[in-house]
C-alpha cells in the first residue's frame, strides 16, 4: 500500500478542503485503500412487508448491495457462530438505508442463524475462482443441515472422548457496538478528522485508539441500542464515506 501517496492526498484535502462550502458536500471522502472490499455490520433481511425495496426470491442465495457490482461473488459470515455461504449480488440498485450493508434473503438468514433482531454479518468479496467458490455446493448442503437441525435454545455439539452430546447454552447478549470511521496511518490526521466530525456533524461520543505505532482507528460509540447506533451511523452520511463499518464491541 502507498502509504505516501494516499498522505498527499489526504493532506491535499485537508489544506484545500476543510472548508468545503454546501455545493461539495457530495465530494466522496478517501481516506483508506484496500486491495479487498470488506465490511461487517447489520444487513436487512428482506420480507413482503418491505414495499419499498424490490423483492428478493426468498429462497435465494443473491444480496443487494449498494455499491458492488452485479454478479460479484462474496463470502458472508455469522461472526456469532462463524457459518459463512457464498452469495452472489443481484443488483447495486436497489435503494435502501446506508446503515445496513446488504439485503438478504430469508434463506440466507436461515442458513447462517442470524438473530433476525440483530442480524449482525460480516461480508468479504471473493474471486469467482477461489477455493472457497469452488467447494460452495458442499458449504451449502453441510451449512443447511446445521440451520434445519439447530434447537431454538441452542445448538448441539457432539463430543467423541464422552460419547454424549453437550448443549451450547446462548448467554444474554448484551448490545454493544462502535462505528468504525477510519484507519489512519498518524494520529494526527485522526485526530484533524474527529475534529472535523465533532465540528461538523455534532457527534461528541469519538475516540482514537492506537492499534500500533503506525495504525490509528477513528471510532464513535460505544452504543447500547440499535437506535442510537443508526441514527448516528445516518448522521454520517453527510460525510460520503463509502465503507463505514460497525464493530461489535467484546
Amino acid at each position: 500500500m502507498n502509504y505516501k501517496l494516499i498522505l498527499i492526498i489526504f493532506f491535499t484535502f485537508f489544506i484545500y478542503g476543510c472548508e468545503l462550502s454546501s455545493d461539495n458536500k457530495n465530494k466522496k471522502l478517501i481516506f483508506e485503500i484496500e486491495n479487498k472490499y470488506k465490511n461487517a455490520g447489520f444487513a436487512l433481511i428482506y420480507n413482503d412487508d418491505l414495499k419499498d425495496i424490490k423483492k428478493i426470491d426468498a429462497r435465494s442465495l443473491n444480496i443487494y448491495h449498494k455499491t458492488l457490482k452485479k454478479k460479484s461473488m462474496v463470502k458472508i459470515t455469522n461472526p456469532e457462530n462463524g457459518i459463512s455461504l457464498i452469495a452472489e449480488v443481484k443488483s447495486n440498485k436497489v435503494k435502501f438505508s446506508n446503515f445496513y450493508n446488504s439485503v438478504l434473503s430469508s434463506r440466507i438468514a436461515e442458513i447462517l442463524v442470524l438473530d433476525k433482531s440483530e442480524p449482525y454479518v460480516s461480508i468479504v468479496l471473493i474471486s469467482k475462482d477461489s477455493t472457497f467458490v469452488a467447494k460452495k455446493a458442499k458449504t451449502f448442503e453441510e451449512e443447511s443441515k446445521v440451520a434445519e437441525k439447530a434447537p431454538i435454545d441452542g445448538i448441539q455439539i457432539n463430543d467423541l472422548n464422552l460419547k454424549k452430546s453437550k448443549k451450547k447454552i446462548i448467554k444474554n447478549k448484551v448490545f454493544s457496538y462502535s462505528i468504525k470511521v477510519a484507519d489512519f496511518y498518524y494520529k494526527d490526521t485522526a485526530k484533524i478528522m474527529l475534529a472535523k466530525i465533532k465540528k461538523e456533524a455534532s457527534i461528541k461520543n469519538l475516540k482514537i485508539i492506537e492499534l500500533s505505532k503506525t495504525k490509528y482507528r477513528l471510532l464513535i460509540g460505544p452504543f447500547n441500542d440499535i437506535k442510537s447506533l443508526k441514527d448516528t451511523f445516518e448522521n454520517m452520511n453527510l460525510f460520503n464515506f463509502e465503507n463505514l463499518e460497525i464493530l461489535k464491541n467484546v
